[in-house]
């Protein structure tokens, strides 16, 4: 009896075009949001995940077939895309939104993301997204794929080890009473922190042939997705600047202090 094929692992990579991290947030006039004209780049747990999926192919060489990334957003995050296929990734989805269109909400993204592992002729078997995006800081994506796929996951990874022939997965997870071993059967979803490793820069050979790699261009309509949020936003603001400090010479002069600003010292 013939023993059965080992099966090819195919990775999906969500990433998202954000603000760079490195630029000064401003609010935009109308206070409903920030002023997007300004450079973007991608989501930096995002190029974690990148990162971290080329990383599995270059340890389990064979048994990785295809890493794929995936982003939502309009004409120019290609540019997102294309950076990714120029780390390693081999094709790209890109669901295209208008430029004016409302950034999504996390449940819409993930529902987005549902459809394009259920039309995935070749299927999905393990998904390795950003544990968060830096603009709206939600953390729920990863989570809410999950749920809707009914996978395993595993967020908040700081080491990740994928046995192919087991279908199986070792995650060590950032928790906040110190580290936290997952073993996962795969299918899995899986959400990086900051220090399960360092992305790599894009070498020019590399960038000059992701130029040749393949982007297919998808909308919500054609997923059979809705990414009209549900929530409002009513209006946003910069917080208040912070008031330098001063210094007492003594306890007596601190506890006069805290007087001032109405707070009464407790005594122990």
């Amino acid at each position: 009896m013939r023993p059965s094929a080992v099966r090819l692992l195919n990775i999906l990579v969500p990433v998202k075009r954000t603000v760079d991290y490195a630029v000064k947030i401003r609010v935009n006039p109308d206070q409903k949001g920030v002023d997007l004209n300004v450079k973007h780049s991608m989501n930096p747990f995002d190029e974690i995940a990148v990162e971290e999926a080329v990383r599995l192919r270059e340890r389990l060489k064979d048994e990785v077939k295809s890493i794929k990334v995936v982003t939502i957003g309009p004409t120019k995050a290609a540019e997102t895309l294309r950076t990714a296929l120029a780390i390693g990734a081999d094709s790209a989805i890109h669901i295209e939104v208008p430029e004016s269109a409302p950034a999504p909400e996390p449940l819409g993204v993930a529902k987005a993301l549902r459809a394009v592992i259920e039309r995935e002729k070749e299927g999905v078997d393990l998904v390795i997204m950003g544990k968060q995006a830096i603009d709206d800081d939600a953390g729920q994506t990863g989570q809410m794929l999950a749920g809707l796929m009914d996978w395993a996951q595993a967020t908040f990874a700081s080491k990740l080890v994928v046995d192919p022939k087991k279908k199986e997965a070792e995650v060590t997870r950032e928790i906040d009473g110190g580290l936290q071993e997952l073993k996962c059967r795969l299918p899995l979803v899986v959400t990086t922190d900051l220090r399960l490793n360092e992305p790599r820069y894009a070498s020019l050979p590399n960038i000059m042939k992701a130029k040749k790699k393949p982007i297919e261009k998808l909308t919500p309509a054609e997923l059979g997705v809705d990414l009209k949020p549900i929530l409002e936003t009513i209006k946003v603001t910069e917080p208040p600047k912070r008031v330098g400090g001063g210094k007492v010479e003594n306890v007596d002069q601190l506890i006069a202090k805290l007087k001032e600003a109405g707070i009464t010292p407790v005594k122990s």
